[in-house]
Order: structure tokens, then C-alpha cells, then sequence
């Protein structure tokens, strides 16, 4: 398990005064990312490689958003690994060692150089752990929107969306599709949220969401012109926030 400690800023709030989702997204995301770096198996060593790893689905549960000011500490620890994907589990406590944040998320290697999906290395075995998963919803692989969809305001692609691979950030696919629920005006305490990344958004690229209202709260396609899906989106919603 591999785990550093933070305490929530200001810049990292919403107007609410508690760590935005898309901070919270990040976290996670810097948690396996400063791993990689200390394995020596960072950016740089992939890049080399003509590899990197790619995030293909993700789930997140949030039992409350941290506080600002708050200290936090930020775990990862990869529970499986095969030839073919890794098993990538979080977790953000509290100062009492409770569970806030907790996220199950399964991850592929591209190769760069032909665009697709190839083998994990032998030497990226280095990350399991004998941690196991852990009690957690099951890891979805499918999402079926429920009612009709309402588009909203499109967005184009800047350099700021971007990371290393020269892709939006997977964190920034789940701040638009978050973005568009707010802007049609559904609210509740967040749940959990299931992300399914289908391909990718590059520079340029302009994104639609489309926004499916249903009992659990919302399902919202990150579209092209074509129609075709560079990510789905689901959030479950609560009445109230803990």
C-alpha cells in the first residue's frame, strides 16, 4: 500500500466549503501517479517504454467530502494484476482513520506508439499488494441511462484539460459530466459516482454532455459531433450530505 497525507485547502473547496469532486478525483489520481514516481516506473520510464497506463473505469464512494482544513491521508494499493489489466483500489480517511472516499478502478497498458492495448510488462508487478479489495460496491462495467437525454453546453478542449498523455485528464471528464447535472439543476448528497471511459478527448475536441434523469440521480454521456461516447458518467445521489 503506498499512502501520503494532505490536509484539504481552500483552493481544493467548492462554495460549499468541502473538497470538490473534481479535487477529490485528483487526489486519487496523485495517489497512484506519486507511486509510479517512487517505483521509479513514473511518466518518464513509461514514456521510454512506449507505454502508459490508462484508466478504463472507475468506482467512487463517498460516505462525506472532507471538510477545508481538514488533514486527510490518501491510499492506493493494486489488489490484482493479470496479463491483460491491474486492479487499482483508494482510499481517503479521516484524521479518525475512517474511510470518507473509497474507489475500485481498473486500468489497461497502451502501447503508444500503435494506439492499442498490449500486455502488462513483467516489471510493473512490482505494484501488487497483498491488501485485499475490501467492502465495496462491485466495480460496474456497464451503464444504461435511464429516461431521455437533455444536452448541455458544449465544451471544447483546452491545453489546461490535458495531462502527460496528451489526453483530458480522466478527472476533467468527470468535472464537465458533474458540471451538466449542476447545470440543470439536479442537486443531492453525492452517493458514488461510476465513470466508463470509452476513448479520448484531445485538443480541440469539443465535448457535449447529455444528461439521462433517473431515480438514482444521473447518467450523462460525454459526446462528440458524431454522437459517439468519449465517456459515461454516473452519479448516485442522497437526499442530504453526511
Amino acid at each position: 500500500m503506498y499512502s501520503f497525507q494532505s490536509r484539504v485547502r481552500y483552493s481544493e473547496c467548492d462554495d460549499t466549503g468541502r473538497l470538490s469532486v473534481v479535487a477529490m478525483v485528483n487526489y486519487l489520481q496523485d495517489a497512484s501517479t506519486f507511486q509510479s514516481e517512487e517505483f521509479d516506473r513514473g511518466f518518464a520510464s513509461l514514456r521510454d517504454k512506449g507505454i502508459a497506463w490508462i484508466l478504463a473505469n472507475w468506482r467512487i464512494e463517498v460516505d462525506r467530502l472532507p471538510r477545508l482544513g481538514e488533514r486527510i491521508e490518501v491510499s492506493t494499493w493494486c489488489y490484482e494484476m493479470t496479463r491483460s489489466h491491474a486492479l487499482r483500489r483508494f482510499a481517503i480517511t479521516d484524521e479518525a482513520g475512517r474511510e470518507v472516499v473509497r474507489a475500485d478502478s481498473q486500468w489497461f497498458v497502451l502501447d503508444t506508439t500503435s494506439g492499442h492495448v498490449t500486455r502488462v510488462p513483467d516489471d510493473q508487478r512490482a505494484y501488487l499488494s497483498a491488501e485485499p479489495r475490501g467492502d465495496m460496491g462491485p466495480l460496474g462495467r456497464r451503464i444504461r441511462p435511464e429516461g431521455p437525454g437533455t444536452p448541455t453546453s458544449p465544451a471544447r478542449v483546452r491545453a489546461h484539460n490535458l495531462d502527460t498523455n496528451h489526453h483530458m485528464n480522466n478527472a476533467q471528464y468527470v468535472l464537465l459530466a458533474h458540471d451538466a447535472m449542476e447545470e440543470l439543476g439536479v442537486s443531492g448528497g453525492l452517493g458514488s459516482i461510476t465513470v466508463l471511459y470509452r476513448k479520448m478527448a484531445l485538443l480541440g475536441d469539443v465535448v457535449t454532455p447529455v444528461v439521462h434523469e433517473g431515480a438514482h440521480g444521473c447518467d450523462v454521456g460525454l459526446t462528440d459531433a458524431d454522437g459517439d461516447t468519449y465517456a459515461l458518467v454516473q452519479f448516485e445521489l442522497r437526499r442530504e450530505e453526511a
